[in-house]
């Protein structure tokens, strides 16, 4: 096993496995920290994890879990993967994820790269930004569970860290590999714990992957994961059989969107004029009693819509104003823990009538409805967008399309389906 990476959620992991698979890496995915007794036949398994947003102990706990997993099976690189946009509070995740990941492994160094410029994610003089603006000026300032509101990495890092993070400019990567190790040589000998890599293109992501091929830890969104499989797959790519394996089943659809991105809210708005679509009555949601009752009448509405026409549309997704109101209401961890509750209960109703293919938007949401299906594992499949693959279960015919919020063009969701039909 060349690569071992630790997703903090389901989107995320699908997003670094397509481009491993892309770039020449056979690659398996599986869902939470497997048994003992599992097998993973790639020379990269991804292992997503809901970890982005829950207690920091446990983000840990289950991250080291996943760690000792991937040891067993003498995996030769770490990758903790997170988000491009570097979804986190000044208590972690990452930060703290980071710290354990590199004390269980006994190094005293490791980088940050969270870029993925094909997405409109880049790093300049350690500043993120998102498309032309900067992270905190972007709609991730407006996030309803992580809110970022600095756009200086190295800040975002020693604000829940352990230690400094310096900065690898665009200057230094655009002389190349050696130029980057010899400036990571130089901010450990200054006493550096972490340095964020800047990156404004493609060519930048494979320099890192030259520099960064034998560092036991890396971390960072999966641009780098292009550079990094093309160092370990120089030879041609493995993807096809994985791509066919991972095509999405026949069968009916639907689409489930619980993202408050701004694209999200663009794709939701644009699917809904050519899709039977009904919004989420978060109100209902936290009616504990009716809940259930509420995901029977939801559910009954899908299997209700004509067959013949593109899959039928529930939504949570919410503008920035609506959503403001909302957790002004009923407050943001309740109302975002109600609506995944309510997304289970429908998925587990959806799938015991029949319905074989979800499309999601959302980390948090991707990850209510893969665990709510039991899949403990998938192959991957062909892409829909940059990071955002059609994934097929490996033990059963069910498929799904998880999306990160800001990811996808309007189309996404009708793409998903007539581009690849049934």
């Amino acid at each position: 096993m060349l690569l071992g990476v630790i997703a903090d959620d389901f989107t995320g992991a699908t997003d670094i496995a397509s481009f491993l698979v892309e770039n020449g890496i056979s690659t398996i995915q599986l869902n939470g920290v497997p048994d003992d007794s599992v097998t993973a036949d790639a020379s990269a398994v991804v292992i997503s994890l809901k970890s982005r947003s829950c207690p920091a102990e446990e983000a840990i706990a289950d991250s080291l879990a996943a760690l000792r997993w991937l040891q067993q099976r003498q995996c030769q690189q770490i990758y903790f993967k997170y988000c491009s946009t570097f979804d986190s509070t000044p208590q972690g995740n990452i930060g703290p994820v980071t710290d354990a990941l590199m004390e269980a492994l006994g190094t005293t160094f490791t980088i940050f790269s969270p870029a993925l410029p094909v997405n409109g994610r880049t790093v300049y003089q350690g500043y993120l930004f998102v498309l032309n603006q900067l992270l905190a000026e972007s709609g991730m300032r407006n996030h309803p569970v992580n809110p970022m509101t600095d756009s200086y990495l190295p800040r975002l890092v020693e604000a829940q860290s352990t230690g400094r993070c310096g900065v690898i400019a665009s200057q230094v990567l655009d002389r190349g590999a050696d130029a980057v190790r010899e400036a990571i040589a130089q901010l450990q000998e200054q006493g550096f714990r972490y340095a964020v890599l800047d990156a404004l293109s493609e060519r930048h992501l494979e320099v890192q992957g030259e520099a960064l091929r034998d560092m036991a830890l890396v971390t960072g969104g999966s641009g780098l994961a292009i550079g990094l499989a093309r160092q370990h797959a120089p030879q041609g790519k493995e993807s096809e059989p994985a791509t066919r394996a991972g095509y999405p089943s026949s069968g009916r659809a639907v689409v489930l969107s619980g993202s408050c991105s701004l694209m999200t809210n663009r794709q939701v708005a644009h699917y809904r004029q050519q899709a039977p679509a009904q919004s989420i009555d978060v109100a209902r949601c936290l009616e504990s009693e009716s809940r259930s009752q509420y995901a029977d009448e939801l559910a009954q509405w899908v299997l209700q819509q004509p067959t013949a026409q593109l899959a039928p549309l529930l939504y949570a997704t919410a503008d920035a104003g609506s959503l403001a109101a909302i957790q002004r209401q009923w407050g943001a961890q309740q109302a975002s823990h109600a609506v995944e509750q309510l997304f289970a209960a429908i998925t587990t109703r959806l799938a015991g009538a029949g319905i074989t293919r979800f499309i999601v938007a959302g980390g948090e949401t991707s990850g209510v409805v893969a665990q709510s299906l039991g899949i403990h594992g998938f192959h991957i499949g062909p892409c829909i967008s940059p990071g955002v693959p059609w994934v097929k279960a490996i033990a059963s015919d069910v498929s799904l399309a998880l999306k990160s919020g800001n990811f996808g063009d309007e189309a996404f969701f009708s793409r998903a389906q007539t581009e690849f039909p049934a």
